[in-house]
């Protein structure tokens, strides 16, 4: 059975013409349900969901001794070809001493040389400099130097050690910028950037597949940015001890051997038994007290953000959208209201007059890094379950397939998903990808979905009773005795895997809503609990200012003994403390506020300053 169905896997992404793994959009439907339909019959089809579609490996020391492939760690780079993964040689060497050492390059799909700065499409022979070649200077100054041996690429400039000395001098006294890459011996120069991340994610981009889809395996110095670039960063078992250090697991055998060992379980059960080690693939929910930050898994997260209307889950979940964005995790968000039209590196699909296409939503995420933003204004509100139903099985069909989008995020997901429609969590969601779903009304959600559930992230007030509410209606354990009131500000977290405890959190914000906030500071209305008073010494004047902007209009227009009377009383710094709650600004304003005797005129500027640097205001 699991041959078979690998069979309908590979034939699917072979389609392409161009080797990449796309899916047209017009068969993703039909996909979605024959691949349904054989889950259901055959659940073994669940385990092939593919998390790592490539593998990235090093050449010297990690696939080849002494320069040498071996013929059974080449046959085992040909099995994961013929299995529909792509391959990636990253090698320092450059490109034509390649070729003649190994004629077999074209196993490979793309291969980066020259650590990084050149990228070859096996194929073709097209090649793609990734770099600036070297100053004829620099190269001229190693020659005169008597550097042995002096070699050269169409980037690189490479020798052994102990020349590096020879070398950093030259740099200095020529005034390059430029990098030098010590890898077993061997001194490499190259410009500064160019590595062989840089050059992996140049391939992974013609390849139109992930970093974090990706294998990185390697066994020296210049492995290091490699690894860190990959969702999984491997080891063969003969590499250094400071990248088996950094590796998130390390193979039993040497070089070839290890590769075999490597593609072997990859091929079996797509690496599940080795979660990365080394924190890649957190995301950060809130802090505890003692500073500790507290995340969820980046890959594989069944999370809930609930709480009332205006509580925090838009700014808990803009901080979770953000964070994505900048470990370059691709999602997926339905917004039902365009409350997240904002949202980092989105593409918006669909607004109040235009019904987004599931298909396009599907093809738009295969062919671009970009996050969608699907927006369902345009979608009646009877027809969105329907909608988000068919649209969540292609997403789950599209992940099987390629990894991504590695995160599904719904709002407002009572509406879509409740208890009394027909929901099939588990044919909704891959399972290797992550997904959240935001509420405000969590016990609506159907019964599947809540048992799928692993952490749950409470803002409000009230995080007992929705604990105690999810209880009853899915069997969660009653929450813990002790007071768990949240103050403002805070999170309350349950998970399945220390299901006894809360975690009480001081929530991630995000930086939109910070700016929002600042915004509302700067030019916004402050209510008359939080607005500055312009009183005076005797009370004679009572003039608010509801934000900061104001507050600049009032004071340059006030009486120099009324600005002095609130100057030293620490007034200023008080209100922008407590009302503004901007610490940074506050503790400024009081050192002015300190200064003895101080020069109304001065003063009044020294403030206004203080306050442009931090926020914009209208002229």
């Amino acid at each position: 059975m699991r041959a078979k169905m690998h069979i309908l896997l590979v034939a699917t992404v072979a389609a392409s013409h161009d080797g990449v793994a796309r899916v047209p959009a017009i068969c993703v439907d039909w996909l979605s349900r024959a691949l349904t339909a054989a889950a259901l019959a055959h659940p073994l089809l669940i385990e092939l969901s593919m998390r790592y579609l490539a593998l990235a490996t090093d050449y010297d020391g990690t696939l080849a001794t002494h320069g040498t492939v071996p013929a059974d760690a080449l046959a085992a780079l040909r099995r994961a070809r013929d299995a529909g993964r792509r391959l990636i040689l990253v090698t320092g060497r450059v490109w034509p001493e390649l070729q003649a050492i190994f004629p077999e390059y074209r196993v490979f799909h793309r291969i980066v040389a020259e650590n990084g700065a050149l990228l070859v499409d096996p194929e073709t022979g097209e090649q793609t400099l990734l770099g600036s070649t070297p100053p004829e200077a620099f190269v001229e100054r190693l020659r005169t130097e008597g550097v042995e041996p002096l070699s050269l690429g169409r980037v690189i400039v490479a020798t052994w050690e102990p020349q590096q000395h020879a070398v950093l001098n030259a740099i200095a006294d020529l005034g390059l910028e430029l990098q030098v890459i010590f890898n077993k011996g061997a001194v490499m120069v190259l410009p500064s950037g160019v590595n062989k991340a840089s050059g992996l994610v140049a391939a992974l981009s013609q390849l139109g597949i992930s970093r974090h889809n990706c294998i990185g395996v390697g066994d020296a110095e210049n492995d290091h940015a490699l690894l860190d670039q990959c969702g999984l960063g491997v080891a063969v078992a003969n590499a250094i001890p400071m990248l088996c250090e950094r590796a998130d697991f390390i193979t039993r055998g040497e070089r070839g051997a290890g590769i075999i060992e490597l593609i072997e379980e990859w091929l079996e059960s797509d690496l599940e038994r080795r979660p990365p080690a080394h924190g890649r693939t957190s995301v950060t929910l809130g802090h505890r007290e003692s500073g500790e930050a507290y995340g969820v898994p980046a890959r594989g997260a069944r999370l809930l953000v609930c709480g009332p209307s205006g509580s925090g889950k838009s700014s808990l979940t803009s901080a979770l959208l953000e964070q994505l964005t900048e470990a370059e995790y691709q999602y997926c968000l339905i917004d039902p209201e365009g409350d997240f039209q904002l949202s980092p590196g989105r593409v918006v699909m669909g607004d109040a007059e235009h019904r987004p296409d599931p298909a396009e939503i599907v093809q738009a995420l295969g062919v671009t890094p970009a996050n969608v933003v699907v927006n369902l204004l345009g979608v009646p509100l009877e027809e969105r379950a329907a909608f988000a139903n068919r649209l969540l099985k292609q997403l789950a069909t599209n992940q099987q397939l390629t990894g991504r989008p590695h995160w599904v995020v719904i709002d407002e997901a009572h509406h879509m998903l409740a208890h009394d429609m027909d929901v099939r969590a588990a044919e909704l969601h891959a399972p290797s990808c992550s997904w959240a779903l935001v509420t405000v009304h969590p016990s609506h959600l159907h019964a599947s979905e809540l048992a799928l559930l692993d952490t749950v992230a409470i803002v409000g007030s009230a995080p007992r009773e929705v604990l105690e509410e999810l209880a009853t209606v899915a069997g969660f354990p009653t929450p813990p005795p002790g007071d768990v009131t949240p103050q403002p500000g805070q999170v309350v977290v349950w998970s399945r895997q220390d299901p006894t405890k809360l975690a009480r959190l001081t929530a991630l914000e995000s930086r939109q809503e910070r700016r929002r906030h600042q915004r509302k500071y700067a030019v916004g209305e402050l209510g008359p609990d939080k607005s500055f008073y312009f009183r005076g010494p005797t009370g004679a004047l009572n003039l608010k200012a509801h934000n900061l902007a104001l507050f600049l209009q009032m004071a340059d227009g006030i009486d120099p003994e009324t600005w002095c009377y609130h100057l030293e009383r620490n007034d200023y710094s008080t209100w922008l403390r407590e009302a503004v709650k901007d610490a940074d600004l506050a503790d400024e304003v009081q050192e002015i506020e300190g200064q003895s005797a101080p020069d109304p005129g001065v003063s009044r500027a020294l403030v206004r300053k203080a306050i442009d640097r931090r926020y914009t205001l209208p002229a």
